[in-house]
């Protein structure tokens, strides 16, 4: 689905918004997970940290970095995302915007399940800026398997 002119200037205007105003735009003090997320190509840089409650949700997310709009907002975007999900969900919300990003449809339960995060679907027509949109993803991926490493 092709989204209209005044859909594409919502969509700006939330990319811009995280952008201006990252949420969660913090270190964790004592973070279970932990991991650096680098694009040499363009420079774009995130440093990812997740708290997790007692039962295994992730319970405070923050974050650090420099880059482009795309790179910064999509890692604010999803650290929203990520609170009171299990490690297995954050995982699965990791695939669905992979899929996205590398040509999926979105359906209405994508839409649901990724909010803010469809924003970003754009991003897709442009395969230069798909890596910018997935550094904070890859950079979850990395701080999951490292968790599991050491955990297992």
């Amino acid at each position: 689905m092709m989204p209209s002119p005044d859909l594409d200037d919502l969509y700006a205007e939330i990319i811009l918004d995280h952008y201006k105003s990252p949420r969660n735009h913090h270190l964790l003090d004592s973070p279970a997970l932990s991991a650096e997320g680098f694009n040499p190509f363009c420079g774009d840089r995130v440093v990812l940290n997740l708290a997790l409650d007692d039962v295994g949700r992730i319970d405070a997310v923050g974050f650090e970095g420099e880059g482009c709009s795309i790179s910064q907002a999509s890692v604010s975007i999803m650290t929203g995302l990520l609170k009171d999900k299990t490690l297995e969900e954050a995982s699965a919300l990791n695939t669905t915007f992979r899929e996205i990003m590398a040509g999926a449809e979105v359906t209405a339960v994508m839409e649901d399940e990724l909010g803010e995060l469809a924003a970003l679907e754009g991003v897709k027509q442009f395969p230069v800026r798909i890596k910018c949109a997935l550094l904070g993803w890859a950079t979850l991926v990395d701080a999951i398997a490292e968790y599991r490493k050491a955990h297992d």
